[in-house]
């Protein structure tokens, strides 16, 4: 798959995945919320208030409306993205497993590309870890080793999610999930031919990651073991909670495995470099 800069259009679609009011309270009325949260979108306003009460279950379905609402804007689905995927994080939204999130075609950008600081309501960026399907095997896939087998790339990937809410509210599983997990925009590196090997299995489970800024100064690091323990894991979790979906995984299909450094606001305009130990390097200049 052929990466794009994009600039123009980012500017352009970088408003903020917004719920407005109480969701929960009109979840009967879901296409018209689905409505008001896809022209929020683009007009980074927050999210000030959601109802306490609404389930993992409810959120998922309001996911799904609101994912196939911004298609016409953003592109098919090209992937998915797992969220939450250590136990720091899980706890900090009260739940006890990662959650799932859906990566649109035009969220994906190039090593290099340039987005405005204020990409989103409430913008971070994080170190990731990115992998393709080679195999629809995987959707039969038991094993990490299986699960590698119908792998063919691993890339190198800066998330930049979009926290939306305002800070006021406190965030909690079904608000994260109704949001599409934070997906806004995501800047990917070169992607690194995968084998099925017992060698490439225990690489991928100990890849070193150094954050830095335009001047080279560490801003964080982290390895891919934060990924459930091992990236591998990560995919099992999210093919899994795919097919329990009825949706399977096909050759192409990108899969975002979650946090390997803290989430940081993006507040000033910057460079930012991430560098995977024997995997290459990705940058995003914020502006």
């Amino acid at each position: 798959m052929a990466w794009r800069s994009r600039k123009a259009l980012v500017a352009g679609l970088s408003g903020s995945i917004l719920l407005t009011g109480s969701v929960w309270a009109e979840v009967r009325s879901m296409p018209s919320s689905v409505e008001r949260l896809v022209r929020d979108y683009m007009n980074h306003t927050p999210v000030s208030a959601i109802a306490p009460n609404g389930t993992l279950e409810q959120a998922a379905q309001f996911q799904q409306q609101f994912v196939q609402a911004l298609i016409p804007q953003l592109g098919p689905i090209v992937g998915y993205k797992a969220a939450l995927t250590s136990p720091v994080a899980q706890e900090r939204f009260g739940v006890s497993h990662p959650l799932r999130g859906t990566l649109l075609k035009e969220m994906l950008l190039s090593s290099g590309a340039t987005v405005p600081v204020n990409f989103g309501a409430r913008g971070v960026f994080e170190a990731d870890l990115m992998v393709r399907v080679g195999d629809a095997k995987i959707n039969q896939a038991k094993t990490p080793q299986e699960v590698l087998e119908s792998l063919d790339a691993v890339i190198p990937f800066i998330e930049l999610p979009d926290l939306m809410y305002d800070r006021t509210v406190t965030l909690n599983g079904p608000a994260l999930v109704a949001i599409n997990t934070g997906a806004r925009l995501g800047v990917l590196g070169e992607p690194v031919a995968l084998e099925g090997t017992p060698e490439w299995e225990k690489r991928l489970g100990s890849i070193a990651v150094v954050m830095e800024n335009g001047k080279g100064e560490t801003l964080s690091e982290g390895s891919s073991s934060a990924l459930l323990g091992h990236p591998l894991q990560a995919v099992l979790w999210l093919k899994e909670d795919l097919r329990a979906a009825g949706i399977d995984l096909k050759p192409g299909d990108l899969l975002s495995l979650g946090t390997i450094t803290p989430l940081t606001p993006v507040k000033e305009a910057m460079i930012i470099r991430a560098r995977y130990e024997g995997l290459g390097e990705v940058s995003v200049t914020f502006e």
